[in-house]
């Protein structure tokens, strides 16, 4: 009734995705897709961490596939609608299935907003869930509310990263690195994850722009990966703005959330 309207079909990596878009394509625009992850997997910190950026590119890298396999899709640019992400498992203290997120947890959430970045050509868009308690950013009691530590990130990344995706190369292993401009261009924004427990010193080569200035280092600091924000209590999941002259690499943390804003010389 509204040529306006954007209709999202219901998606799921497999053969409910092939059938989907074998059949239906001429009448969707968009395509979601899910995934919870959770805390069963037996490994350390890192394993942790990079349940959330693995679960996203194996999404869009499936509909990559898709759409070198599938006949029906030549031609269009059906992209994914990442609407429900998040980790869920216990303990669940904020109501029902309501879940307390760690510092942990936080560093995936962080890697998880790298991945979507570094896969803008075919995630449309990324919707965490929840918003308050459950699965959500925002816990409550009956007098209090906090940013849980996922919060922190979202509201971290949301004010502090870029919106404009660059490319980032060469082996950056085992640090989950990023890097977008700002809607201006005046800006460059690097964001590392780093899921290990020692100190790295990175060097940035930056190709195409000059960089000058000081430089804003935002961060979301913890006593320990297993730190939480709770209602009513002093944040143990803070985060921190300090500033630093760029020399041409950064210094990456030990269990390390960090954004690095750097100014590009005009």
């Amino acid at each position: 009734m509204d040529e306006d309207i954007i209709l999202i079909a219901v998606g799921d990596v497999g053969p409910w995705d092939e059938m989907m878009l074998t059949n239906c394509s001429d009448n969707m625009d968009l395509i979601s897709e899910h995934f919870y992850v959770q805390d069963w997997h037996g490994g350390g910190l890192m394993t942790h961490v990079r349940q959330v950026p693995d679960a996203i590119s194996g999404k869009a890298e499936a509909h990559r596939r898709y759409r070198e396999e599938i006949p029906q899709l030549q031609g269009k640019d059906i992209q994914i609608c990442m609407d429900e992400w998040n980790y869920w498992y216990g303990p669940h203290i904020y109501g029902e299935l309501g879940t307390r997120y760690f510092y942990r947890d936080a560093m995936g959430i962080a890697a998880g907003i790298n991945e979507f970045s570094r896969n803008s050509d075919i995630i449309f868009m990324a919707n965490y869930a929840q918003t308050v308690n459950v699965i959500g950013a925002i816990k409550t009691s009956t007098t209090e509310s906090v940013m849980a530590s996922t919060g922190q990130v979202l509201k971290m990344y949301r004010h502090r990263f870029g919106t404009i995706p660059v490319s980032v190369s060469g082996d950056t292993r085992p640090l989950d690195i990023a890097a977008a401009v700002t809607e201006g261009r005046d800006t460059l924004t690097v964001s590392v994850v780093n899921p290990t427990y020692e100190r790295f010193t990175v060097p940035l080569n930056i190709g195409g722009a000059s960089m000058a200035g000081e430089m804003e280092i935002w961060s979301i600091e913890a006593p320990d990966d297993m730190a939480y924000n709770e209602p009513g209590r002093e944040m143990a999941v803070k985060i921190v703005k300090r500033t630093g002259n760029f020399k041409g690499n950064v210094i990456i943390e030990p269990a390390g959330i960090m954004i690095f804003r750097i100014p590009i010389e005009k």
